[in-house]
């Protein structure tokens, strides 16, 4: 009976440590197939460029857009109507002040003005004749009066036909550059009709709103930067020279006049300009080319490289390079100079902020770093060369 038991121990026995082991090689089996799973759905890594952040010193300004406007502008057109007898321009010519433009017949008012002189002539003969005659008592003082009045009037005649004739001659109110021109010799021109316009383009104004929370950070004889429509365009330097004593009620903004030198003739009246004002004391700024940051409708985001976690194991060598994997981080963008945006939040100086290649990032795609070639990452860049 007990040699039984014993056997039935012994094969109980067995077969526990038969389901033991079978269990136990099922997990490692699980543990092998999930690691070569796992291995095998690894993320590829990205080769990117970095930099670490730092701050920089920044000038705050404002910005804003305006219109340029000539310091002296002016539709010609004639004060009286006529044909035209000779034009003495041409399109874009550049003028000086009183050059003559263009005449209309005046063979009328010619004649009427030597008819008058005529009489004029006559007028003074006679006064001349009535004083010689005064001075012997040969006529009264009355009379000596009236042929004096008479030659008055005859002068004024001839001065207003004078002034009807020098009507017919336009000529230049100041120095500048002519537009374009579509009359021509024969041509019948009305009163106040456009012959050409005349434009001084060597200093410009610039008309711009800014919001009125800035009244206070600018004031006349502030420097201004003016800028073309081109990104790549240089800087034209200027100064505020009004502030509009009123601010604009259903936009609450104020009018702002700015003048700038024009003397290569670069822009043209009429054209919109970017200006930028600084205002304020320099801060200092975390800046990142712009080029790191994507913007989207829920925020401004961009990639920080941070070290992987299982890199702080015990068992890896100190000395072993650590591998870095991408984050992504909202932030909270402020101005843009150039290349470059102002961080507000969301990064610490030092981090390493990932500044291409970001499109292939998600989080914890490990990173390779190559700064080989890097994104452009100037405050002020100038246009290269052709």
């Amino acid at each position: 009976m007990k040699k039984t038991m014993s056997k039935r121990m012994i094969i109980m026995l067995a077969v526990v440590g038969t389901v033991f082991a079978a269990i136990v090689g099922y997990q490692m089996f699980v543990a092998s197939m999930m690691k070569q799973y796992l291995a095998s759905n690894a993320q590829p890594p990205a080769t990117v460029t970095a930099m670490k952040v730092k701050p920089q010193l920044w000038q705050p300004q404002l910005a804003a857009v305006g219109t340029l406007r000539a310091v002296q502008g002016v539709q010609i057109t004639a004060e009286t109507s006529g044909i035209v007898k000779k034009i003495h321009f041409k399109s874009g010519d550049e003028v000086i002040q009183g050059a003559l433009l263009l005449e209309l017949n005046s063979a009328e008012e010619t004649a009427q003005l030597q008819s008058l002189q005529a009489s004029r002539k006559l007028a003074e003969i006679n006064f001349a004749r009535d004083k010689q005659q005064f001075v012997i008592h040969a006529i009264s003082k009355a009379q000596l009066d009236a042929s004096q009045a008479e030659l008055t009037g005859k002068r004024a005649q001839e001065a207003q036909q004078q002034a009807v004739l020098d009507k017919k001659s336009i000529r230049a109110p100041f120095s500048g550059r002519l537009g374009i021109t579509h009359i021509n010799p024969g041509q019948y021109l009305n009163v106040a009709e456009a012959i050409v316009s005349l434009q001084n383009n060597r200093a410009l104004y610039i008309d711009f709103n800014l919001p009125q929370k800035f009244v206070g950070s600018i004031k006349p004889g502030q420097k201004i930067s003016v800028y073309g429509s081109k990104a790549s365009e240089l800087a034209i330097g200027g100064q505020i020279t009004t502030i509009n004593s009123v601010v604009e009620k259903t936009t609450r903004n104020v009018l702002v006049e700015g003048k700038i030198d024009n003397a290569n003739g670069a822009l043209l009246a009429g054209m919109f300009a970017h200006v930028k004002i600084d205002a304020g004391e320099p801060q200092m700024q975390l800046t990142l080319p712009q080029t790191a940051i994507s913007y989207n409708a829920y925020g401004s985001t961009l990639f920080i490289a941070k070290a992987e976690k299982n890199e702080a194991a015990a068992d890896v060598p100190t000395d072993a390079p650590v591998k870095q994997v991408a984050q992504q981080v909202f932030v909270k963008t402020g101005d843009k100079r150039g290349d470059q945006v102002a961080i507000l939040g969301g990064l610490e100086e030092g981090d390493t902020v990932v500044t291409s290649g970001q499109l292939k990032l998600k989080n914890g795609t490990p990173l390779i770093i190559n700064n080989v070639v890097l994104p452009a990452n100037e405050a002020a860049p100038k246009p290269q060369e052709q």
